[in-house]
């Protein structure tokens, strides 16, 4: 018989590729939870800089970087001692201290990750600053990164760029501002979803771990393939100095002042037209061209100015039918003008010193004209422009056709580090030809992918948080800190008493970070219709509930909500699905091997720790092809860590839920009729290092014919990859590798766990004796 599609489903090209490949790192769950050291620095003191500092410090040891004159101290004194409150576009306030506000690149030496929310053309001086310092794996993220980040970063790092990560985002997260500087500022709207490319690739899940827990769970950080990808797409690139060429060049503009100042996209005409699809269309050349040089090469992001235009925009604008009526039509646009000076009478000249030409001809224009030249490509438009800016900007940077004037050194063009052929440029790139082209060879379907908003919106999101334990009360606390949360408790009375015992104050949880988050639920309920507000819902509830909590929010449940189970134990999928009937189809279900964290609550209703946190786990989608999008809204929530490592599917979790084989297979090695004689024992026994040869020749039995399972469906479906349903002995090793002091079997890695010293099974007290409990 054939399994439904929905259970195993083909894995897909951005699954395979980037997150559980075998060719890119995928790192094993932890068995135990650990206190996680993360430092990230924020570079800049814009609002940018200063409403990402305000947004990690709440969780995170941060320190704010600025190398700008004095804008550090002037930061740190505008602050003093108090903390900076951050309101986000969700309605909740942020309130946070970073760790520090230095000009000194000294604090490198602490970053596991570093921001950069500074105009692209410091970039340079900051990867210059940070290198004696910079440590091996940081990943250094550049908001926006523009064309040809990874290449300065690796000119300026020299050898050490090689043992870093650098991802390039293709611009800001949000749009924001300060309401106090130095102290307050507010999130006015964030991008639904933002592409970002990382170098090398192989390293994705970890930089997208780091950066979507940082971020939250919007913007959907979206996986480009690679950066040159996002160096090519770079609108400013070709929007700013075409509008500003088309309206002020000799051909146009007479050199005297005018009346008003000129619309800048809405006054897009035919001639400006011509000029920026000239600009695109010699883009699109150097990218077929990169696309024959290096078969397999996905430079699918960088498309033409109106598919950006129709990719970002897309519904906003009233005539998209060609890229003068994508500008002219589009309401962001209204009323933007030149960037104009005033002159005698009232009247305005450009300024042409503005950063449409001053930075982004050097850090964009100039990366396509110096890729280009490389490639033998003629680019007439490209060098009109160029020529043209760069007498506006005082720079010499093309000289008699050639990416050779004395500025090119301040350019993000490939010359401008000693780049002047096609292999050159690729080993810099970090792109393998052989790598590329086996990619392309394995033909993977593509997962969805979400079109990148250019707009900033108020992005509504509810999360339901089911249960009322330890981790539903931890989960409700860390959520409802930036998101509209409500807790949901079918158990008993147990809603209305976590409700009483919380009254009007705020939960305090206080993180294994040191951090101290305190934050009040929308509500706390029975009420099961309360799923009709859920964009996602976390059961954080025993799996033998997980049942119930489905049948019960099956009526009211909407399209695309996100149900994650925390673990969700073997056949959690099939569960819902059964559940939720045909609404299962629309919904997107996943399943976690484990719990994130190790917690307790210090004060039950009102107060809890985070002990540990996991330094990733395991987690599989059904659909597949919805990963990114649970991802995001998953490692969002949860933060940093633990970093959630995909399972190509559900099946794959089930088989290898560890507690399905040890925990029955232990008792009965130990209270078995061949084992006991059903007396009182005068102790406790042991129960992971009581495992004696029996009791293991148990556990061998149940694995293996857990494998023969795993070895049939594969048999019977190929191409399916169960590898996560490994053997125990094999998950003991992924999970708690180097604690073991005897990892050889599976009896010494259960007998030699520190984390087992002294665990022993469930008994219930006999005449002071014990009985096992026997309904554990």
């Amino acid at each position: 018989s054939s399994l439904p599609s929905c259970l195993v489903g083909p894995p897909t090209r951005a699954f395979k590729t980037f997150f559980s490949s075998t060719e890119v790192d995928h790192p094993t769950t932890m068995g135990d939870e650990e206190k996680n050291p993360f430092t990230v620095l924020v570079c800049g003191g814009g609002n940018g800089a200063q409403v990402a500092t305000a947004m990690y410090a709440a969780r995170y040891s941060t320190i704010a970087v600025s190398l700008y004159a004095d804008e550090a101290a002037k930061w740190k004194a505008a602050l003093g001692d108090d903390d900076y409150e951050l309101t986000l576009d969700t309605g909740k306030v942020i309130k946070s201290r970073p760790d520090d506000i230095t000009n000194d690149p000294s604090v490198a030496a602490k970053a596991d990750a570093i921001v950069l929310a500074v105009p692209s053309f410091a970039h340079g001086q900051y990867f210059e600053a940070f290198e004696p310092y910079i440590k091996k794996d940081t990943v250094i993220a550049c908001m926006p990164a523009r064309s040809g980040g990874d290449i300065l970063l690796a000119a300026k790092l020299g050898k050490k760029a090689d043992d870093v990560i650098f991802v390039g985002f293709e611009t800001l997260p949000w749009a924001c501002r300060f309401t106090e500087w130095g102290r307050k500022a507010t999130i006015l709207g964030t991008k639904g979803s933002i592409l970002a490319a990382v170098t090398p690739p192989a390293k994705t899940p970890k930089a997208f771990s780091v950066l979507q827990g940082c971020l939250g769970v919007f913007p959907n950080c979206t996986v480009s393939p690679n950066n040159l990808g996002i160096s090519l797409r770079n609108p400013g690139a070709q929007i700013h100095p075409g509008v500003m060429y088309g309206r002020w060049c000799p051909e146009k503009w007479d050199g005297n002042p005018v009346d008003e100042k000129p619309l800048f996209y809405q006054g897009v005409e035919e001639f400006s037209e011509s000029v920026l699809l000239g600009l695109t269309n010699e883009v699109q050349l150097i990218r077929q061209k990169m696309e024959e040089m290096v078969p397999g090469l996905d430079l699918g992001d960088a498309g033409t100015l109106h598919q950006w235009y129709l990719d970002c925009y897309g519904g906003q604008m009233t005539d998209d039918s060609s890229l003068r009526a994508c500008m002219n039509t589009n309401p962001g646009y209204r009323g933007l003008t030149h960037p104009c000076k005033e002159a005698d009478g009232g009247k305005f000249v450009p300024d042409l010193k503005y950063r449409y030409l001053s930075e982004d001809v050097p850090t964009g224009l100039c990366f396509n004209k110096g890729l280009g030249e490389i490639l033998g490509i003629d680019m007439p438009m490209t060098d009109k422009v160029l020529l043209w800016a760069q007498e506006c900007i005082g720079m010499k940077i093309m000289v008699n056709g050639k990416m050779s004037g004395p500025d090119i050194v301040k350019t993000r063009a490939p010359q401008a580090t000693g780049i002047h052929t096609l292999d050159e440029f690729l080993k810099v790139s970090k792109i393998d030809k052989a790598a590329v082209a086996a990619e392309a060879a394995s033909q993977q379907p593509k997962a969805e992918k979400k079109a990148p908003a250019e707009g900033e919106d108020q992005n509504p999101y509810c999360v339901l948080v089911c249960g009322g334990g330890n981790a539903a009360q931890v989960a409700t606390a860390m959520f409802s800190a930036r998101y509209s949360t409500i807790a949901v408790s079918l158990f008993a009375d147990e809603a209305a008493k976590w409700k009483a015992a919380l009254g009007d104050s705020e939960y305090e949880l206080t993180l294994d970070s040191g951090k101290v988050l305190k934050s009040r639920p929308d509500d706390i309920t029975n009420d099961p219709s309360v799923a009709a507000k859920a964009d996602a819902i976390v059961l954080a509830v025993p799996s033998f509930a997980h049942g119930e909590y489905f049948e019960a929010f099956a009526p009211y449940m909407r399209k695309g909500c996100v149900v994650a189970c925390m673990p969700a134990r073997s056949g959690g999928d099939i569960l819902f699905a059964s559940k939720l009937g045909e609404k299962a189809k629309d919904m997107i279900f996943m399943g976690f091997e484990t719990l994130p964290w190790a917690c307790r609550f210090t004060e039950w209703g009102k107060k809890a720790t985070i002990l540990g946190t996991k330094g990733s786990i395991l987690a599989a989608v059904t659909p597949p092809s919805k990963f990114p999008q649970a991802f995001a809204i998953m490692q969002g929530s949860l933060g940093v860590f633990p970093h959630v490592t995909e399972s190509p599917n559900n099946l794959g979790i089930s088989l290898r839920n560890p507690g399905a084989q040890i925990h029955p297979g232990v008792m009965y090695g130990r209270w078995c009729p061949e084992k006991w004689d059903g007396q009182p024992v005068a102790q406790k026994p042991l129960f992971y290092q009581g495992v004696e040869e029996f009791t293991e020749s148990v556990l061998m039995g149940l694995t293996n014919e857990v494998q023969a399972i795993k070895k049939k469906m594969e048999e019977m479906i190929p191409g399916l990859d169960l590898k996560d349903a490994c053997t125990l002995h094999q998950w003991y090793k992924d999970c708690y590798g180097g604690q073991m002091t005897d990892d050889s079997t599976l009896k010494a890695c259960m007998n030699t766990n520190p984390g087992y010293r002294g665990l022993t099974h469930p008994c219930v007290e006999a005449g002071g004796m014990f009985m096992p409990d026997l309904k554990y």
